[in-house]
């Protein structure tokens, strides 16, 4: 082996260090605060930003709630949010059902009271009674 350049392993540790540590601390520096940010917005953006906080927080407070409960099963994850979002999907179609049968109902009960009318038989009150 031959001689150890000293001064050569030193500037090259002083560079990795001013790498690793002056990198993220001149990120540190350059990056502006939430607060800053928000100074910079225009007071319509500064005004929709507050009244949304509140929703925005709740949306993140469920979604961390959630993802506790799927920690605590033994299946993955990414596949229990799978389940769950075809579990919505399918209710979200059982509910868009439900109200299109519920307007087809509607709409029958206009055409047959249409009818009577039309025919001069009286109009049903809306309730049956036996």
């Amino acid at each position: 082996m031959g001689k150890v350049n000293w001064w050569l392993w030193t500037k090259m540790l002083v560079a990795g260090g001013g790498v690793v540590w002056g990198g993220p601390a001149l990120v540190r520096y350059l990056q502006p605060t939430d607060e800053e940010l928000f100074q910079k917005y225009n007071p319509e953006l500064q005004k929709r930003s507050l009244e949304r906080r509140y929703e925005r927080e709740k949306e993140f407070d469920d979604f961390v709630v959630k993802l506790k409960e799927q920690a605590k099963s033994d299946k993955p994850i990414w596949i229990l949010q799978a389940e769950e979002e075809k579990a919505n999907a399918a209710n979200t179609v059982r509910q868009q059902k439900l109200a299109e049968s519920l307007r087809l109902a509607e709409e029958v009960k206009a055409r047959r009271e249409a009818m009577r009318k039309e025919a001069g038989l009286p109009v049903e009150s809306g309730k049956q009674g036996k």
